[in-house]
């Protein structure tokens, strides 16, 4: 599994692009410099928790958003997930999952 520190920085890296920010824009905004923002971004540092409440205010983000980063995991980490959660639902539930992702892929084939 991908290391949580590095995942953490994807999902800021993930948000700082959809709020059309450059690192040295966000960290400027949260009052570092642009170095220690790819850092961050990188997994090799982690900012302070008044960093990380500037950087949730600068992204317009509740906190836990910033920690929702399971998506950012590699396509076989995620495909074990979806693997071991679908084991927990009732084999209807099951179906109703699979008949949701058979139309979602025949809408992306379109």
């Amino acid at each position: 599994m991908s290391n949580a520190t590095v995942l953490f920085g994807r999902r800021i890296k993930e948000l700082r692009k959809i709020r059309g920010l450059s690192q040295e824009q966000l960290g400027e905004q949260i009052g570092i410099d642009q170095k220690h923002m790819s850092k961050i971004e990188l997994g090799k540092s982690y900012p302070s928790l008044d960093r990380l409440m500037r950087i949730t205010e600068v992204l317009n983000v509740p906190l836990p958003t910033l920690f929702e980063f399971g998506h950012l995991n590699t396509a076989p980490e995620r495909a074990q997930r979806v693997e071991e959660t679908l084991q927990k639902l009732a084999e209807k539930d099951q179906q109703i999952i699979f008949r949701i992702v058979n139309a979602f892929l025949e809408s992306c084939n379109k």
